[in-house]
C-alpha cells in the first residue's frame, strides 16, 4: 500500500488498520507513518479552520506490522481558538503510540518575525541517494527517497554534529498536495543523526518526538524535494538529543522538530 492509500484507509476506518511489512523499520512500523495515522484520527475531531500547530509524540512500544491496530482520538479541551486532542495507537489492548496535539485558529497579532534562512545545501543532483536495498535498508525507504548533502551516512564513523540533505516520497505516481501527514513522514524518514558517529551497526529508536508546523503551509506536492537538516545538541549514556527543520526547495520553513533518541551501541 502506498502512503496515500494508508492515509485514506485510516480516514475510512480508524478502528481496524493493518500496517504492511513493506512499511517496517526493523521489527516495528515506520514511526513517521504511525504518527501520521494517529494524527489523521485526531484531525477528524477538530473543527475546520484550526490547523495543527504542534504534536508531541511518544513511542511507547513497537507497532507490529501485518497485525491489526486501532487509532483513537479524544478531545481534551475545545476553547475559542484552540483544540487540545489526545491520540493513541492501540494494538493487542496495549497503547503503542501516544500523540498530544494542539490545533489553533489564526489570531490577529502585531508580532511577525521571519524564520531564519535555510542552510546552504548542495544541489539535489550533487547529493548521494540512499538506495533501497532489500534486507539491508529499512523497508519503508522503498517509499521515501533521501539524498545526503551534509554529514555522514549511518554507521559511517562520521562525527559531524549535522546530518541533512533532500527528501521526498517515491512510488507516488500522481502529484498530490503535501499535507501534515506527508510532512510527518518526510521529517521522520531520516535516521537519528547520532547514528553516523558509530563505526558499525547498532539499533536506535525515537523515544519522544515534538514537531511544530508553520502556517500557512508553503505549497508543496509529493514530487518536490524538501531540504532537511538535523543538529545533535547532546549525546551521552545511550541517549541523543537532536533538533531539526524542514524547508521547501526554495528555502521556506515548513516544520521544526526535536527528538530524544535511544541508541543501543
Amino acid at each position: 500500500m502506498t502512503f496515500s492509500e494508508l492515509i485514506q484507509a485510516v480516514r475510512d476506518n480508524p478502528e481496524h488498520i493493518v500496517v504492511p511489512a513493506s512499511w517496517g523499520q526493523g521489527r516495528a512500523g515506520f514511526g513517521g507513518l504511525v504518527a501520521a495515522l494517529v494524527y489523521e484520527a485526531m484531525q477528524a475531531t477538530v473543527p475546520d479552520g484550526r490547523p495543527v500547530r504542534s504534536l508531541a509524540v511518544t513511542f511507547v512500544g513497537p507497532l507490529t506490522v501485518d497485525k491489526p491496530v486501532r487509532f483513537e482520538a479524544e478531545v481534551l479541551r475545545e476553547g475559542k481558538a484552540v483544540s487540545q486532542v489526545l491520540g493513541r495507537a492501540v494494538q493487542d489492548g496495549q497503547v503503542v503510540t501516544i500523540v498530544q496535539g494542539s490545533f489553533g485558529a489564526a489570531r490577529t497579532s502585531a508580532i511577525r518575525v521571519a524564520a531564519e534562512p535555510a542552510p546552504a545545501m548542495p544541489p539535489v543532483d550533487a547529493c548521494q541517494e540512499l538506495p533501497y536495498v532489500p534486507g539491508v535498508a529499512p523497508e519503508f525507504t522503498r517509499y521515501l527517497a533521501m539524498r545526503w548533502g551534509i554529514g555522514g551516512l549511518p554507521f559511517s564513523g562520521n562525527t559531524s554534529r549535522e546530518m541533512g540533505g533532500w527528501v521526498r516520497l517515491r512510488g507516488e505516481v500522481e502529484r498530490e498536495p503535501v499535507t501534515v501527514s506527508h510532512l510527518l513522514a518526510l521529517v521522520d524518514a531520516w535516521p537519528p543523526a547520532v547514528l553516523s558517529h558509530l563505526n558499525g551497526f547498532a539499533p536506535g529508536s525515537s523515544l519522544t518526538w515534538t514537531i511544530e508546523f508553520i502556517h500557512p503551509t508553503p505549497p508543496l506536492d509529493t514530487h518536490d524535494w524538501c531540504q532537511y537538516l538535523a543538529v545533535i545538541e547532546h549525546a551521552q549514556d545511550g541517549y541523543g538529543h537532536c533538533a531539526a527543520a524542514l524547508w521547501t526547495p526554495d528555502g521556506q520553513l515548513v516544520a521544526l522538530s526535536r527528538q530524544t533518541v535511544a541508541v543501543f551501541g
